[in-house]
């Protein structure tokens, strides 16, 4: 992967976990963005089991009630899409479960849904807005990791677009893996606290606007 590449994967994790952080703090706002850039991958990994458009609209809104209620719980160890994409595939099978139906294609991997939708497009958030908004949220978390000190850099980098385990970081920065952790928080708190003016301004305008 090329840095372009890796910097553009570094914002889209940047970006879901700050998003996150702030949905669970009951920010609203921050959860109907994590639902627009997901909702279309979602529809996806349900449609592979699921095939009756309809119902996959039903299955699709209660992944996202599901993901909204246990949101507390996650604690960004995985990847959000790789999180979303297992209660997506749990909701469904239980779906079809209740329904008496069999159970197809249940060996779908997160890299081969994360593409597919199965039909399912996304609705009413192609709109310029929608698309100024991702771009200006995208501008301020890649900002926002290109300001932070080298060492902070590198640990997010190698925990968030490297996929490397707390233990492995340690060991290529040698350092103690508490200090490790203590670099990607800040990394992850200061991502946060660019993009939490923006969400704020965002919700305030859409309010205005209603």
């Amino acid at each position: 992967m090329n840095n372009k590449g890796k910097d553009k994967d570094m914002s889209e994790k940047a970006i879901d976990l700050a998003l996150v952080k702030q949905a669970q703090k009951g920010d609203i706002k921050a959860f109907e963005l994590l639902v627009q850039r997901y909702q279309q991958k979602v529809g996806g990994v349900v449609s592979r089991l699921i095939k009756d458009y309809h119902e996959i609209q039903d299955v699709t809104q209660d992944v996202f009630i599901k993901v909204y209620k246990a949101l507390p719980k996650f604690r960004g160890d995985s990847a959000f899409y790789t999180w979303i994409y297992r209660i997506a595939i749990n909701t469904a099978k239980n779906y079809l479960v209740a329904k008496g139906r069999r159970i197809q294609n249940s060996d779908i991997e997160p890299t081969e849904a994360e593409n597919y939708s199965g039909g399912f497009e996304r609705q009413n958030f192609d709109t310029p807005d929608a698309e100024y908004e991702r771009q200006e949220i995208e501008k301020v978390v890649h900002d926002s990791i290109a300001e932070l000190p080298e060492d902070l850099k590198q640990a997010i980098v190698l925990r968030e677009v490297e996929g490397m385990s707390y233990e492995e970081i340690a060991e290529k920065m040698d350092c103690p893996i508490g200090t490790v952790r203590s670099r990607i928080f800040r990394a992850r708190d200061a991502i946060d606290n660019a993009l939490k003016p923006l969400l704020k301004q965002e919700y305030k305008r859409e309010n205005y606007v209603r």
